[in-house]
């Protein structure tokens, strides 16, 4: 059995992990709350522009280069992941599932790239001496589309080039608090930009359909993939601060076991001084 120093020094120990765990989850917490907000307030924008898009490509049936799949010879995986860790299962789950699906779809190092937004699938993929072909870290805890663009736009530029025939996103969708779902998404070509069903709009154009994909398109690519991000952030904050609750909880679980410890520990200590306190009295008569 531990001494009663040992137990002491952790209880204290612990009792510090748990300040520290607690403040964690606080800050996780109120970040949450911007990034949920931030995540929702662009789904319009995205349900807007993938109408608008759909209706200008599917009305005027135009062959633009981005809708048309073309035969693979490469190809492209963005994956999202976060600058720093301690958010439970959150960026083992997306590496797990990207590592996986490249095993399966890909016998050479030469069939694929890797696109990696945040330090910790970078330097995953950086370990293994993937082809990383483009990386951003450092990113804030609310990105604005300006923190990304440069990375957004070269990725949607490397498929035009045809660096890569195609590209799939792998992030954590937000469904709550306590639910984060890795989602796989084939961001190009865009061949799923169909109106769901719904009634195509009429719509006049000036200039020509054709110049308005050209810039429409690309932007709608780059949007997918900002909006990605402040899914995936809001799943970030939301794992972190889950798994910085669960710490304190098994913190707190800890002390009280090694208080519990303790103080049998000491009482067991008193009891065999004064059970040597008797004896010796008993002696000396």
């Amino acid at each position: 059995m531990a001494s009663l120093r040992d137990l002491k020094s952790r209880i204290n120990s612990t009792k510090k992990t748990s300040q520290i765990t607690k403040a964690m989850q606080m800050v996780s917490a109120s970040a949450l709350s911007r990034a949920e907000m931030n995540a929702k307030s662009f789904v319009p924008y995205m349900e807007k522009i993938q109408d608008v898009v759909a209706n200008v490509a599917l009305g005027s049936n135009i062959a633009h280069p981005m809708l048309v799949t073309r035969p693979v010879k490469k190809t492209g995986y963005l994956v999202i992941t976060s600058d720093r860790g301690l958010a439970g299962a959150y960026n083992s789950s997306v590496l797990r599932l990207v590592s996986n699906t490249i095993k399966e779809r890909h016998k050479s190092k030469d069939e694929y790239a890797i696109i990696a937004i945040g330090r910790v699938g970078y330097e995953f993929f950086k370990k293994r001496d993937e082809n990383i072909v483009l990386n951003i870290v450092g990113l804030p805890d609310q990105p604005s589309f300006a923190d990304i663009m440069k990375i957004s736009s070269k990725t949607v530029q490397m498929f035009a080039d045809q660096t890569f025939d195609e590209l799939y996103m792998y992030y954590n969708h937000f469904v709550n608090a306590i639910q984060q779902d890795v989602t796989e998404k084939k961001l190009l070509p865009l061949t799923d930009i169909g109106a769901s069903g719904k009634k195509l709009t009429s719509y006049e154009f000036e200039p020509s359909p054709e110049e308005i994909l050209e810039v429409l398109l690309p932007q709608y690519a780059e949007s997918l993939i900002y909006g990605a991000l402040l899914d995936g952030k809001a799943s970030e904050h939301a794992a972190r601060m889950t798994a910085m609750k669960n710490a304190t909880d098994n913190a707190k679980e800890l002390i009280d076991s090694y208080t519990l410890q303790f103080n049998r520990a000491r009482q067991a200590a008193i009891t065999q001084e004064i059970t040597e306190i008797v004896g010796g009295a008993a002696a000396l008569e």
